[in-house]
């Protein structure tokens, strides 16, 4: 079978590997310009294809036919052939469905807020619906096709208690954006957004940190595409499958953001686990070093420590937009929240606690030259670290020993 994704921009899309964990047909990216779309449905080089942004709704006048819940929710983002015909499915609303029941969300009776009114924004809708929603109401920026504005949601549906973010707010490379003020919903009690890259968003980084369950929309993306192969091959997956796929897809796509002080062995550690994974491995300060042209006791002696916390966080901005790799911070990182927003954006962050006694000055570490200036940077810095980190890993042994409790820590999340 020949299937794929058509869309108009997709190289940041993780379905190929998604469809190839499934593994029952080849699966392949297509991207297609608007003014193509004629040829490409005239051409139908496909045995089955999924439909995203912005072609959900685009593609319905050129099928033979769409499933009920399709055609109630307007979108299809599923498409087969049959017997040289097209039929048009909405395998979102299965995705989206299991990832807040996942997520242990009740929407029974409840004001839910959907952020946009896109095609997804009407799978949501209909999802919200189905698990029992009091009210269901739209918002976004312009207030049309029915939708309040924000500042009419805030002032009146402040007690809202679910938010679904179906915009591309957050989303890369705008990974800073944010479709709501949290602020301003202080009732939610749960957020569920469909961006799934970067791995957390910063609406879900921000609902997390004030204590709301929210989920980012990789178990969605995930469950999408096992019911979008059932569609395809006709044969029943199960949600199984889809539990895997998520698991090893997760662990794949996240970096392992190693903090801790000057000589606690992040570099030692991320070269051991580097070894055992096939992982790139990134050490933050030669990345620093590489892009200075200079060693950073010279950054420190010639430009000053801001100058070096602002291409600290230059670099590691630039190394947080991707997964899959170990990245071995600079002892300060965790000091600006900014940093710590783009480790965590695709990353597990383990710090590495190691008894200050042990940890040996070193004349290339300014702020650590000395073992007086390491004991006070320790107690200085230690809350920062735990309260920043997702684990807490202590120092101690061999150090293949550690590097086998982080790789563990992280794979058991």
């Amino acid at each position: 079978m020949k299937c794929g994704l058509l869309g108009e921009t997709l190289r940041h899309s993780f379905s190929v590997e998604i469809h190839g964990m499934i593994g029952k047909y080849d699966y392949e990216l297509m991207e297609v310009p608007p003014q193509k779309i004629d040829e490409f449905f005239a051409a139908a080089d496909f045995d089955g294809i999924n439909v995203t942004i912005p072609y959900k709704q685009t593609v319905i006048p050129y099928l033979d036919g769409i499933s009920e819940r399709a055609k109630a929710i307007g979108a299809v983002n599923t498409i087969v052939k049959r017997d040289g015909k097209l039929y048009g499915d909405n395998t979102d609303f299965g995705g989206l469905q299991a990832l807040i029941m996942k997520m242990g969300l009740c929407l029974s009776g409840k004001t839910v807020l959907i952020a946009g009114t896109g095609g997804t924004s009407r799978t949501a809708q209909a999802v919200a619906e189905a698990m029992g929603a009091a009210r269901v109401l739209k918002i976004s920026r312009s207030g049309r096709e029915g939708a309040l504005t924000y500042e009419e949601a805030y002032q009146n549906h402040a007690d809202a208690e679910i938010l679904i973010n179906t915009t591309p707010a957050g989303m890369y490379p705008d990974m800073d954006g944010m479709p709501v003020d949290l602020s301003r919903l202080p009732a939610l009690s749960g957020i569920v957004d469909v961006v799934y890259n970067p791995l957390e968003t910063r609406l879900v980084r921000e609902g997390r940190m004030r204590g709301i369950p929210s989920g980012n929309g990789l178990y969605m993306l995930t469950a999408q595409a096992v019911l979008a192969s059932e569609v395809f091959t006709g044969e029943e997956a199960g949600q199984d499958l889809t539990d895997r796929i998520y698991r090893e897809l997760l662990i794949k796509k996240q970096n392992i953001v190693l903090t801790g002080m000057p000589g606690s062995g992040k570099s030692t550690i991320g070269k051991i686990l580097a070894r055992k994974t096939g992982r790139e491995l990134c050490d933050m300060d030669t990345e620093i070093v590489e892009r200075a042209g200079m060693p950073i006791t010279e950054i420190f002696r010639r430009d000053g420590e801001k100058y070096f916390r602002d291409l600290e966080t230059e670099v590691l901005r630039d190394l947080s937009v991707t997964g899959g790799k170990i990245i071995s911070t600079g002892g300060g990182a965790v000091l600006r929240a900014e940093n710590v927003r783009a480790m965590k954006a695709n990353g597990k962050v383990i710090f590495l606690d190691r008894d200050p006694g042990e940890l040996k000055p070193a004349k290339k570490r300014p702020l650590a030259d000395v073992a007086e200036k390491i004991r006070k940077l320790y107690h200085e810095r230690l809350p920062i670290y735990k309260s920043t980190a997702d684990v807490t890993v202590t120092v101690e042994g061999r150090p293949e020993y550690t590097a086998d409790r982080v790789w563990n820590a992280f794979a058991n999340q």
